[in-house]
């Protein structure tokens, strides 16, 4: 695991920005775009203010080619792309920081995420009383339509996890979650972190809700992860997250020097899980 980077964050939204950034990380989903943006489009169109913000994770395919297309067709459309291929947390961290809207919904861009359950994971946010502080609402693929050898693999992989780091979520891998920008860069960053937002949201005193969603199998494309990628390969940052879980920093801050009405600071309180 590549030690965290600190990076300033991005400017909040400025008002009359929209109130939800749907971020989807792609990297040769070519043929996928097209049709996936359009479901997104359909599951939102009668909700609140949205953007789509795909980022393309230096693809080899036609996939540069066909964002630039669609995004010249498509007013909520934006897109970013990588130089080189950089990671999918690298390019849900790029898809965030490069988002309007002080709200985030993200799925994967191979199409097996269903965008109509975007607005439950919404709606079960507003329910939580969300606001920037969280909470994170993470989708639960009750069916998975994946191949046995790759179900398998992911079910080991979720229970070391859920052991290890007790993070209260049976499918940290489903892309689709919903959460505040805010929380979200003000996370420790590094490389697979996308596969451990749970914990690392629940470092900082934030809350976790899973919510049953679909699962749909692949249409064209192939995987971009194998079953080493899930089993082995994220072991160090396992071990990683779990040194980061030891040391949070939350201070609690009552007294901004400026109320001379209020209490005095009561230091720094931890909201070590």
């Amino acid at each position: 695991m590549a030690a965290p980077q600190t990076k300033n964050a991005a400017p909040s939204p400025s008002p009359g920005s929209p109130v939800l950034s749907v971020v989807v990380p792609v990297l040769d989903e070519a043929e996928n775009l097209r049709p996936l943006i359009e479901e997104i489009a359909a599951a939102l169109d009668e909700g609140p203010d949205y953007e789509i913000v795909y980022v393309d994770d230096g693809s080899g395919d036609g996939t540069p080619d066909r964002l630039a297309d669609l995004a010249a067709e498509l007013p909520r459309l934006r897109w970013v792309r990588h130089r080189t291929r950089c990671g999918q947390s690298a390019a849900i961290w790029s898809g965030v920081e490069a988002a309007r809207a002080s709200l985030i919904a993200t799925l994967d861009g191979d199409g097996q995420n269903d965008p109509a359950d975007i607005p439950k994971l919404l709606a079960r946010f507003d329910a939580e009383g969300g606001d920037n502080d969280g909470p994170m609402i993470v989708g639960e693929r009750a069916k998975r339509r994946d191949t046995r050898l790759k179900r398998i693999s992911s079910r080991i992989a979720n229970g070391v996890r859920a052991g290890l780091l007790a993070d209260q979520t049976p499918d940290t891998g489903c892309g689709l979650k919903v959460f505040p920008r805010a929380a979200f860069l003000a996370m420790p960053r590094f490389d697979h972190m996308h596969r451990f937002l749970p914990a690392l949201m629940m470092r900082s005193g934030g809350r976790v809700v899973s919510v049953v969603v679909g699962h749909r199998p692949r249409g064209t494309g192939t995987s971009k992860y194998g079953v080493l990628d899930r089993l082995w390969i994220g072991i160090v940052d396992l071990l990683g997250v779990m040194w980061l879980q030891r040391r949070p920093m939350t201070p609690d801050i009552v007294d901004d020097g400026k109320d001379k009405t209020s209490r005095p600071a009561q230091g720094p309180r931890s909201h070590a899980p």
